[in-house]
């Protein structure tokens, strides 16, 4: 729109604007133009908490910087949690620098309260109206981006029958052998694999998995099954943590980058398939607004969400892209079996809450064993 009327007068404004709104596309690109323009004046984009390896944001990050060259993507904290995001936020709101971040990637469960203590501004991608409407704030303040469900890596070398369900988990002959993907009082990802072992119990989604949840892993840390350190690729290969729950798009990853050394399985467990969902948003106080929009535009373009397949994960616009037929086949025949993923439940905003609550204030009293 500015590029269009910048020396134009009332007459050739308002015709512009009829044009425009005839044709939504040339509107859109002029806007585009104009955000490309802002972003690499700022020239950085400061993200926190995205490991290259974690649903193939490596290569995500590898496109972005491709697409717009001048733009320096600033990475914090690789292996920080959605707790340790939101604290980043609040602890730079006066701060310009290199620490503060401008884009978060949070557990669903966080980002309402996010958003209700001011740390979160609104913008909504273009692509919005294909984002399911019961995973993204309706006034833009966050919205899911991808999504995998909770699943078990097992080392094949060291465990000679993998465990089928969260009940296994409890036999002595997984002693020393399980682990979560960081401590469960601040990271999304564990919190969430505590609230698929509840549900496998038969809890309702909500305090009553986290208690369930709870109690499971107060059993397998009794059996001298758990392992309090965080679990990831390295540590299944060295066997310090031979089954780790994680998302299946994280499992599946590290299962290729260990090419066979030493083999490993991915197993959806038989009850308590969990779907966990991850949230976009852009901080209230974003050093480099303009960079933080363009960023989100890529991740919900159909090359960032084809991006999060490439990753092994299920992007927020597959459903449309997919009837679209804009994904390629071959990644799609790399996924898991659509059967696995059948009895995921999805649950809601308030149940993830109600769960993380009970789960973080918990943690200490029912189970004690603390991940670092």
């Amino acid at each position: 729109m500015k590029n269009l009327a910048r020396n134009a007068g009332a007459t050739a404004l308002a015709s512009t604007l009829t044009l425009t709104s005839l044709l939504p596309g040339i509107a859109h690109a002029d806007a585009m133009d104009d955000l490309v323009a802002a972003a690499k004046k700022e020239g950085m984009l400061t993200v926190i908490a995205l490991p290259h390896d974690w649903c193939g944001y490596g290569d995500v990050i590898a496109g972005f910087k491709a697409k717009y060259p001048g733009i320096t993507v600033n990475e914090l904290n690789p292996d920080a949690g959605t707790a340790d995001e939101v604290e980043a936020i609040r602890a730079n709101k006066g701060n310009t620098g290199p620490q503060a971040p401008d884009v978060v990637d949070l557990g669903m469960a966080f980002a309402p309260a996010a958003k209700a203590e001011g740390l979160l501004q609104p913008h909504k991608v273009a692509t919005w109206d294909e984002i399911p409407g019961n995973i993204k704030d309706a006034d833009g303040y966050w919205y899911g981006d991808y999504y995998g469900v909770m699943s078990f890596g097992v080392n094949k070398d060291l465990v000679a029958t993998a465990p089928a369900d969260w009940a296994d988990l409890i036999k002595p002959e997984y002693a020393n052998s399980v682990s979560l993907t960081g401590d469960p009082r601040a990271s999304a990802q564990a919190i969430l694999a505590i609230m698929s072992a509840g549900i496998s119990r038969g809890a309702k989604p909500g305090d009553e998995s986290g208690k369930k949840g709870l109690e499971l892993f107060a059993e397998i840390n009794k059996a001298g099954n758990f392992v309090p350190v965080m679990g990831k690729a390295g540590t299944i290969a060295q066997g310090q943590t031979p089954i780790v729950a994680a998302w299946d798009y994280n499992l599946l990853a590290w299962r290729d980058g260990l090419k066979g050394n030493p083999p490993m399985d991915v197993i959806v467990p038989k009850s308590g398939v969990v779907a966990g969902v991850y949230v976009q948003a852009i901080s209230a106080y974003a050093p480099h607004p303009n960079a933080a929009k363009l960023w989100m535009e890529y991740l919900y373009s159909d090359e960032g969400q084809t991006g999060w397949l490439q990753g092994y994960c299920h992007p927020a616009r597959f459903s449309a892209m997919a009837k679209a037929g804009k994904f390629p086949k071959e990644l799609l025949d790399k996924l898991p079996p659509a059967e696995a993923y059948e009895t995921a439940i999805f649950p809601t905003v308030d149940e993830l809450a109600n769960n993380k609550d009970t789960v973080t204030g918990g943690w200490d009293s029912v189970v004690g064993a603390n991940v670092k």
